[in-house]
């Protein structure tokens, strides 16, 4: 008997519920191996019920104590919301830290993301991380970070992903081996067996020649078996062969309801998620929390998250909604998107907010969310996007939101899009020229920050943006609505000087100009960068080599910053800390590891990023390269972000690794473009330490004649700022070719400067509390040590460092290696006599 066209018999079972569950015994035994693996996923197309199966595995684990569940839904290609998502699911299950950190830029961003996930989830109960709809991510940064998840997370974390399609590549499957597991169609589509189990729980009475006609029909996808049974529970009859599961799902679910239940239906299938109260802001129906009840029991695609207020609608129903919603009057879909807009504008939703307003064309609402947001979430929406909004505002419009003209102008500005810019700031001195009738003081505070804004284009020309300044400080009472303060004022780079340096001869000038400048710039922007001045006299005065007048800067740099906020520029402060520490003058303020992990404590990742670089130059000026940050040590800066303004700093600390490594052809190789890079900046201090520091590796491989040249061109630049300590902190490379440049003051200041460099370098490395063998571990490889020798476990050493007990057992594996120790933790094998002999000395 052919199953098309035939009529079947439902059974009258009031127990019978379409919408139930049903999970084959075969299904749960494939998704108990979960268990057994750090990542699983979970790849089929739409409808496969993967969503439903680990959700159902989820249920399951959670019956028992201590087990924990995150369940992170993605429902774009932004991944800004991701993370925001992301960041809510680990609050919801009590882990409030990654709301701390902003949305990795790179993988040592993720990396460190990581390491606070590792400390926070060692030894607790079992952890599951879900992060379901993972095809709507595009790219394969979070496919890599998911990756280097399932090596490093502690043993108790399982990662499950369900994706439409496979993300992992064959060498990425390869790598993780026997820590992934991937569950496809076959194992969650329904047999013959499965589907008369599910058939009869359902309550249809088919024949053994209709189930083996519905297979085929649905070739066992749990949601065309679930609208066809669907259909012949509200008809009496299958559908006909071969519908779309678009139009089947819409004849199914959405056109039996009456209008007004469809209505509310393809309204909320807009959202992301939505609880009842956002429903009835957005519906208008007071009665949402009843409609929602019985949709939910009659329709298994919409549905409450487990352990939430929230629900979400399925991506079929979503995309069955969207098709319905635009079929509805031009008017009510105004109506419903503002409503949205109103909705997400009133709860902080602001990217959310802008996208509904958008959307309806109430361009009058955009940029009233814009001026709410100030430019911060705005700066991660796609250039394209706020360009097209440009152009289709109206320019009546967009000059009765001059508040929003300045965020505007700052983004473009940002996104290096300065004819626009500019344009907007002709359109805000239109408009504030067409208003004499504004309040004067609310004039003067617009114009104010425009001139703020402005001088952003004359970066590095302190005269310049100093007039700007002034003249904004004149005009403005408020602080400027487009500058952040939380924001870093030395876009990471470690030096004001070597930012704010741009004229050989023109330093006093510049120390002048910065001191005229900042305090009107902080006044205006609530202190923000408050303390660079003071730092810029500092690092002067050190570059001169008048190390006394440095450390009294440098403190009064401290004075300032304290207590300010303004990290960014305590940090540059603590670079010349450990600098000066190497020609004797004191101990640093911190040392590098000590600072470290007060900057981990703080979840930022461009401050750790930013002391990488500091300590990368501190240890190759000490000679120490074992110790030098990774990413410096190995020459990874490819993969980081930083930003363009500090750039050349950080490749100007890469290359003074370089020498350090004793690499001199790519020192003089990637001299050309780094000096390149420096003087699009007009970064006359970065360019100088380049060319000593090409003129150095010249030196090393016995090309005095190109040495020569460029250091005598180098010196006579220097000598005009009276710049000596360039050439001191390279001195053990110059030594012998300063011996042969014409002796003067200047040149015997710099000899002063290197023998007292080399001298207490000498000393810091040979004043340890270990053995010499000790020097070819890293700062962290050596509290490790002196932890095993005080007889801690690596548990314990984990606790105490806020480590993995995995990260421990690495550290040690790499311990005994680099000291040619066999054997595992040295209170437990054989190695241990040798390893306690070697750690005694340690104090």
């Amino acid at each position: 008997m052919d199953l098309i066209g035939c009529r079947v018999t439902i059974m009258q079972n009031r127990n019978t519920n379409l919408n139930d569950i049903y999970m084959s015994d075969r299904l749960q035994a494939q998704l108990q191996q979960i268990d057994q693996y750090a990542m699983t996923c979970v790849v089929a197309p739409m409808g496969y019920g993967k969503t439903t199966a680990v959700n159902w595995f989820l249920g399951e684990r959670s019956k028992a104590p201590g087990t924990r569940v995150v369940r992170i839904s993605v429902y774009s290609d932004s991944l800004a919301i991701f993370w925001r998502n992301a960041q809510s699911a680990f609050a919801h299950a009590g882990l409030d830290f990654l709301r701390q950190y902003e949305l990795p830029s790179d993988l040592q961003g993720a990396m460190l993301v990581m390491d606070d996930l590792n400390r926070a989830l060692v030894g607790t109960g079992p952890f599951y991380i879900f992060l379901d709809d993972y095809h709507l991510l595009q790219g394969p940064r979070c496919a890599h970070f998911l990756c280097k998840c399932a090596v490093r997370l502690p043993k108790n974390v399982h990662i499950i992903v369900a994706s439409r399609n496979h993300f992992l590549s064959e060498a990425e499957i390869t790598k993780l081996c026997s820590r992934v597991c991937i569950l496809g169609p076959k194992q969650l589509r329904l047999d013959k067996d499965d589907l008369a189990v599910y058939t009869r729980r359902c309550g249809a009475d088919l024949t053994e020649s209709q189930l083996q006609q519905l297979l085929y029909a649905t070739e066992g996808w749990i949601s065309a078996v679930y609208l066809n049974l669907r259909t012949l529970a509200d008809r009496g009859a299958l559908p006909e062969r071969g519908s779309d599961i678009y139009n089947l799902f819409t004849a199914a679910m959405i056109d039996p309801l009456p209008p007004m239940q469809q209505e509310f239906l393809t309204v909320l299938s807009l959202a992301d998620e939505f609880t009842i109260e956002m429903a009835k802001a957005v519906t208008g129906r007071e009665d949402a929390a009843e409609l929602l009840a019985d949709l939910t029991t009659r329709n298994a695609f919409v549905k409450r998250l487990p352990d939430s207020d929230r629900y979400r609608c399925h991506h079929v129903m979503k995309h069955c909604a969207m098709r319905a919603f635009h079929k509805l009057s031009a008017e009510k879909q105004t109506v419903y998107y503002d409503r949205y807009g109103q909705w997400y504008e009133q709860h902080g939703h602001l990217l959310h907010a802008m996208t509904a307003y958008r959307a309806c064309g109430d361009y009058d609402a955009l940029l009233r969310v814009i001026e709410k947001d100030s430019g911060i979430r705005l700066a991660i929406t796609r250039l394209k996007i706020v360009l097209a909004d440009l152009d289709a505002c109206p320019k009546s419009t967009l000059k009765e939101h001059p508040i929003a003209l300045l965020v505007l102008m700052r983004c473009m500005f940002n996104w290096h899009q300065i004819p626009k810019m500019l344009e907007l700031k002709n359109l805000l001195l239109e408009t504030v020229e067409e208003h004499p009738a504004w309040p004067g003081e609310y004039r003067s505070n617009l114009l104010g920050e425009c001139d703020l804004i402005t001088s952003f284009l004359f970066y590095n020309d302190i005269a310049a943006m100093s007039v700007l300044h002034r003249s904004a400080s004149e005009k403005m009472t408020r602080p400027a609505i487009s500058i952040q303060k939380a924001n870093g004022w030395t876009f990471n780079s470690p030096s004001v000087l070597m930012m704010y340096h741009s004229k050989p001869g023109a330093l006093d000038a510049e120390l002048t100009e910065i001191d005229r400048c900042m305090p009107h710039y902080c006044k205006i922007t609530d202190n923000h960068g408050i303390g660079a001045d003071r730092l810029m006299q500092a690092e002067a005065a050190f570059t001169r080599g008048q190390l006394d007048d440095a450390m009294i800067a440098l403190e009064r740099t401290y004075a300032q910053t304290d207590g300010s906020g303004q990290e960014n520029i305590a940090l540059c402060g603590d670079f010349l800390s450990l600098r000066l520490s190497l020609f004797g003058q004191g101990a640093p303020r911190y040392t590098p590891l000590g600072r470290y992990e007060l900057l981990q404590q703080q979840h930022n990742v461009p401050w750790v990023r930013f002391w990488d670089a500091c300590c990368a130059y501190y240890y190759a000026l000490l000679g120490q390269e074992e110790a030098i940050p990774e990413p410096f040590r190995l020459h990874r800066l490819e993969g980081i972000n930083f930003l363009a303004p500090g750039r050349p700093m950080i490749l100007l600390i890469e290359n003074q690794v370089y020498l350090t490594q004793k690499a001199w052809p790519k020192v003089i190789g990637r001299s050309e473009k780094l000096l390149e890079g420096a003087a699009a900046f007009r970064y006359s201090l970065v360019a100088l330490y380049l060319r000593i520091q090409t003129a150095a590796a010249y030196a090393m491989m016995a090309k005095q004649t190109e040495a020569a040249a460029l250091l005598q061109e180098t010196l006579q630049e220097a000598k005009m700022d009276g710049l000596v300590l360039p050439f001191a902190e390279n001195y053990r490379y110059l030594k012998t070719l300063l011996q042969d440049m014409p002796q003067d003051a200047f040149t015997s200041r710099i000899q002063t400067l290197g023998e007292a460099l080399e001298t207490h370098c000498a000393e810091l490395l040979h004043a340890r509390t270990y053995p010499a063998e000790f020097d070819v571990l890293t700062e962290r490889e050596r509290e490790i040590c002196a932890l095993i020798a005080a007889r801690l476990s690596n548990r314990e050493i984990a606790a105490r460092l806020f480590l993995s007990e995995g990260s421990v057992k690495q550290y040690c594996n790499r311990i005994y290696s680099k000291l040619n120790i066999e054997g595992g933790h040295p209170l437990q094998t054989p190695a241990a006599g040798r390893m306690d002999g070697k750690l005694l000395t340690f104090g």
